[in-house]
């Protein structure tokens, strides 16, 4: 829950607009400022003050705690030009919130934790635990100081500056070096070396009926700690479905904050394992629980800890548990990056830009965000026609376990680089598809409304798609009257394709038919115009150009292309006006 609290007028209207963009989120404080500061503190996991940020350090000062438990905060000025994370920037979610805060208020965020501002992820911004010297080599980092980064396995984080390697760690004036240990295990505490926990562990248990949560956590940490890995980094709890209710294992997983993962006995019983038992075959179905269930929520890992009982004093145990090691799992993002225009990339594409470490795509659209990748990202970037290579390139690298964004123009599934990029990739790595604004809708908003009803969007490159096949589909669209967009409409090698494709839809559609050509959508060298098929001059179209057919309602309505909805007070004479209004008028 996020407090708002407000001095003033003004600030109470920003505090509507806050609550009214997110609904359920926020909680207004009201009264006295320094009691409303003070409840809201107490009972939210952020604030967002609109006071000077002198009045609110004040009232905040003497409520901080720890900047682990503190919420974020965020003070917003009376004009609402600026949002400042305040307290709590990375471990409260202050500067995000001061982010999503300027979003919807139109002001700047300020945000001045060094991390952010010099671009290098912190430490504790990761999404995993960190332990140990934290502030040391943190900010050896940020001072560019060699920091030696020993990993256990290639994980999916964010990139880290060049001065974070595994070749690094030249010693310091004073003879030291800094570490980043990215493990599970457990490691001797040192001064100049923080441990980065990976979420890499299942602890599968089983358990008799009304096993309690104390045996079963005295099992699984002395587990643990015999085996020398971190509680730290354990993911989930894994059992069999039977015991999905049973008290001591929710209770357990509750405490330990992670999931308790059920799988059904059968599943179980196919799991191959070194120790087997009649016991929880007679009882839940499967020969064995604890080995199965650890290695069943870690698909492709391995056994690192065989099963245990526990051992409770004048009774026998009710418990067992096994720990298996999940293998990390590479990430691959398909990014796309819209027509063009800075302003028309979408916020989560630059954050998959932010959380990769490395990218792989066309050069030209490389240089087109370059200045938004964290120093450190590995860039992979090739010409023209490497498409393939280009897909194969990136689930390598994701299946190499790293943090992978490959890029493209307009929407990635939309003649782009996820069809190639999924055709490769299996279940050995998670994707994630981040949608673009294509081509087609670029072109569609500058021409004005040819997209209004049914449409059809058609490649008319041949490179990987036979021309019969094309032409076919070009004839099937002529002959349902759809509006057609053009994607590659036409090249120096390829000039016949769309005069062959404009007289198929000639056949079927008027002489008048509007069509409008847009070159670069959104880009610099942008240049459109309205025209109609008859009067349409191919020689004015390229490969960086989209072409847009209209259907035989289509109307030029003060040079922009409108193709109406169909709705029933629209007809012949009515659809060309740029009048007609009518109670029909809303979204269907």
């Amino acid at each position: 829950m996020i407090g708002l609290i407000a001095a003033t007028a003004a600030g109470s209207i920003a505090g509507e607009r806050l609550t009214a963009a997110w609904p359920g989120r926020c909680r207004v404080y009201e009264g006295p400022v320094r009691e409303a500061v003070a409840r809201a503190f107490a009972e939210c996991e952020g604030l967002v003050c609109f006071l000077a940020t002198g009045a609110a350090v004040r009232l905040v000062a003497p409520l901080l705690t720890d900047k682990a438990a503190d919420p974020g905060v965020v003070c917003v000025d009376e004009a609402l030009r600026h949002a400042v994370a305040l307290v709590g920037g990375h471990g409260g979610g202050a500067n995000e919130l001061a982010r999503q805060v300027a979003d919807v208020l139109g002001c700047a965020p300020v945000v001045t934790t060094a991390t952010d501002a010099v671009d290098v992820p912190g430490l504790d911004t990761l999404g995993w635990p960190v332990e140990g010297a934290v502030a040391a080599v943190g900010r050896a980092v940020l001072d560019g100081a060699p920091v030696r980064l020993d990993a256990d396995a290639v994980h999916p984080l964010p990139a880290l500056p060049p001065n974070v390697s595994p070749a690094a760690g030249g010693a310091t004036a004073d003879g030291a070096a800094f570490t980043l240990r990215v493990t599970d295990r457990e490691v001797p505490g040192e001064g100049r070396t923080a441990v980065l926990r990976p979420p890499t562990l299942v602890v599968g248990v089983g358990a008799s009926r009304g096993a309690g949560t104390e045996e079963v956590l005295e099992l699984i940490t002395r587990t643990l700690a015999d085996a020398g890995l971190s509680p730290r980094s354990v993911a989930a709890l894994a059992t069999v479905d039977a015991k999905a209710d049973e008290a001591g294992l929710v209770e357990a997983s509750a405490r330990l904050g992670v999931p308790l993962v059920t799988h059904p006995a059968e599943v179980l019983a196919a799991v191959e394992v070194p120790n087997p038992s009649e016991a929880p075959l007679a009882a839940v179905g499967t020969p064995s629980v604890a080995e199965a269930a650890a290695l069943a929520g870690a698909p492709g890992g391995e056994l690192i800890v065989p099963k245990r009982k526990s051992a409770p004093e004048g009774r026998p145990a009710m418990c067992t548990a096994a720990v298996a090691r999940r293998r990390p799992r590479g990430r691959l993002a398909v990014v796309g990056l819209g027509p063009g225009a800075r302003d028309l990339l979408t916020p989560r594409a630059r954050e998959e830009l932010r959380r990769a470490s490395v990218v792989v795509g066309l050069d030209q659209y490389v240089d087109q965000v370059r200045d938004l990748l964290r120093p450190g990202t590995r860039v992979l970037e090739s010409g023209l026609g490497a498409e393939e290579e280009r897909a194969r390139t990136a689930v390598a690298e994701a299946r190499a376990g790293h943090a992978v964004a490959l890029i493209g123009s307009g929407d990635a599934g939309v003649y782009a680089m996820a069809s190639p990029a999924l055709a490769e990739a299996s279940d050995d790595i998670d994707v994630a598809g981040v949608p673009g604004v294509t081509a087609a809708l670029a072109a569609a908003a500058i021409l004005g409304a040819p997209l209004g009803h049914d449409h059809v969007s058609i490649s008319l490159s041949d490179l990987h798609t036979p021309w019969e096949v094309i032409e076919r589909r070009v004839r099937a669209a002529a002959e349902s009257d759809m509006v057609v967009t053009f994607y590659n409409p036409r090249s120096r090698g390829r000039h016949w394709q769309l005069p062959k494709a404009l007289d198929i839809l000639a056949g079927h559609r008027s002489p008048t038919t509007p069509v409008g050509i847009v070159h670069a959508a959104t880009r610099a060298d942008e240049r459109s115009c309205v025209t109609t098929l008859a009067a349409l001059d191919v020689e004015q179209v390229d490969m960086v150009t989209v072409v847009v057919v209209g259907n035989t309602a289509t109307r030029n309505v003060a040079g922009r292309m409108v193709t109406p909805r169909g709705y029933r007070w629209q007809t012949a004479g009515t659809a060309g006006t740029a009048g007609t209004s009518g109670t029909a008028g809303g979204e269907q």
